[in-house]
């Protein structure tokens, strides 16, 4: 199968176009840069020029393939909005070139307001969503679209890491301590990053139309527990902050560091067979490389 694969070059993006590759596929890789194609070629892949910005390019990319992953988005906390704007214009200009052809599309959308107090499940929808992808994606569906989405956990973890658990040991490097928010038993979902590009893979070659799978090996990790792990290895302080304190600590991430957002993948591993087998996140940070500068 010839992939179009959209953030192919990022952590996410590279471990999926090396499982590709390494299962018999092509891959097609969106890259804005010379740097960017040069990676993709490097790793066996064709690198195809342009940007989320850039429809055509989107567009022509999903024509010329058998079949997209999107994970590429515009990580500005900032503008956010906007950057979910952006995305949903992503996903509507690659939907039109596979309309009709029931080639399968597989976005990313994330696990946030779904479930508050328990594990949320494959066939939950959420109460209010900061990410508009999902809803965008599956709306394909109906256009002849074989299309499913990937709701992947709050930490993608694995050397290389840029997310939010390198953010919090670095926000606990500048501020001296180690915080989590009131009791700090909201938990985060968590998987290693070659467990979740072959959940990218298998959804892409057995997914259906109007599915959504979870990208998750750990149901939840308690946010004071991570805490706890960081200040350990950094010999600071760990400590409760209020919501009214969290901003100033957390600046962006505030918004983030408070939600509970468990889930469970179990049905997205029986229909899909997927076993996650490689390291826990505790596992990684244990290993210490997540605390090297």
């Amino acid at each position: 199968m010839r992939v179009f694969v959209t953030g192919a070059t990022g952590f996410v993006g590279s471990a999926t176009v090396q499982e590709l590759l390494s299962a018999g596929h092509q891959v097609l890789g969106l890259a804005r840069s010379e740097a960017a194609a040069q990676a993709l070629r490097a790793a066996g892949a064709t690198a195809h020029p342009g940007s989320l910005d850039d429809l055509d390019s989107l567009r022509r990319g999903a024509a010329a393939a058998d079949g997209v992953i999107h994970l590429a988005f515009i990580h500005d906390f900032s503008a956010y909005a906007a950057a979910g704007e952006a995305d949903q214009r992503a996903i509507a200009a690659m939907g039109s070139a596979l309309a009709g052809s029931d080639r399968p599309l597989i976005a990313t959308t994330g696990l946030a307001g779904f479930a508050p107090g328990r594990p949320a499940v494959e066939t939950d929808t959420p109460a209010y969503s900061l990410r508009q992808s999902e809803p965008a994606t599956l709306a394909l569906a109906a256009q002849g679209v074989r299309a499913a989405v990937v709701r992947l956990a709050a930490s993608v973890h694995d050397q290389g890491d840029y997310g939010f658990v390198p953010t919090l040991i670095n926000l606990a490097r500048q501020k001296g301590e180690a915080a989590y928010i009131g009791d700090g038993l909201n938990r985060w979902p968590a998987v290693h990053r070659r467990d979740a590009a072959r959940l990218y893979r298998l959804a892409l070659e057995h997914g259906t139309a109007g599915a959504r799978y979870h990208g998750v090996a750990e149901e939840g990790i308690a946010l004071r527990d991570l805490a706890a792990i960081i200040g350990q290895h950094l010999g600071v302080p760990v400590v409760s902050k209020s919501p009214e304190e969290a901003p100033e600590h957390f600046g962006w991430m505030a918004r983030f560091a408070g939600l509970d957002l468990a889930a469970s993948s179990a049905l997205t591993q029986q229909q899909l067979g997927w076993q996650p087998s490689h390291p826990t996140l505790l596992d990684d940070l244990a290993q210490g490389h997540y605390f090297r500068h």
